[in-house]
């Protein structure tokens, strides 16, 4: 069978990493074709050698584009920023571009790596409900404060940016877990403006080919 000449998208319908680039591949009207990697399957069909082979993280998402392949949300959304500019994520004014990074950053490699499958996995099913709370609402703190300052209708000013990418399937996660949100206004606010727009629709994780059918929408 011949490969794809759309961009390929190694992606699990709950993985907010890889929800974070079907946003972005959508926004920028990137026409592309899903492979669900089950990360739970099997034991985990990230880890098979086929996948390794692609991702040697054995990670969610990766994408194949232009004769490349990319791993990690956030190098992948770089790339189709500096590749496909329009519309842009990342703003044109250093200090909001810096501001984006931040939050991105404090979501990306702040919040989400310490609530993961790979995480849970080790702290017991006994524990994990609580230290995904703890971890979430730690960093939910700082990130409700730091918006307090940086927000305008999104994030970052009044455009949607990376790190609203970063955001919204963060919020779905904190939800997943039973975090309570009613500390959070600001967060709150623009998880709820986002969810609005038709590019977070379409990419949510009810709504991908790998979702199971008791939790498709």
């Amino acid at each position: 069978m011949a490969e794809s000449s759309k961009p390929i998208l190694y992606s699990y319908f709950r993985s907010s990493c890889s929800w974070r680039v079907r946003i972005a591949l959508v926004l920028k009207g990137i026409d592309y074709v899903t492979v669900p990697i089950n990360l739970v399957k099997d034991g985990g069909q990230q880890f098979s050698e086929e996948f390794q082979t692609l991702n040697p993280m054995m990670q969610v998402p990766a994408l194949k584009i232009d004769g490349l392949t990319i791993g990690q949300s956030l190098a992948i959304i770089e790339y189709l920023e500096e590749t496909r500019p329009t519309p842009r994520l990342l703003p044109q004014d250093p200090k909001k571009r810096a501001s984006v990074r931040m939050i991105s950053d404090l979501i990306a490699s702040g919040i989400q790596p310490l609530q993961n499958l790979s995480v849970l996995k080790q702290v017991g099913q006994e524990n994990q409900l609580a230290w995904a709370q703890n971890v979430i609402s730690s960093g939910f703190n700082a990130l409700e404060k730091i918006l307090q300052s940086t927000a305008g209708k999104y994030c970052v000013g009044d455009e949607v940016s990376m790190a609203d990418l970063c955001l919204v399937p963060q919020v779905a996660n904190a939800e997943r877990f039973k975090v309570e949100l009613t500390s959070y206004p600001t967060i709150s606010r623009i998880n709820k403006m986002l969810l609005a727009l038709e590019a977070f629709q379409v990419t949510h994780p009810c709504r991908q080919p790998d979702t199971p059918p008791e939790l498709r929408a």
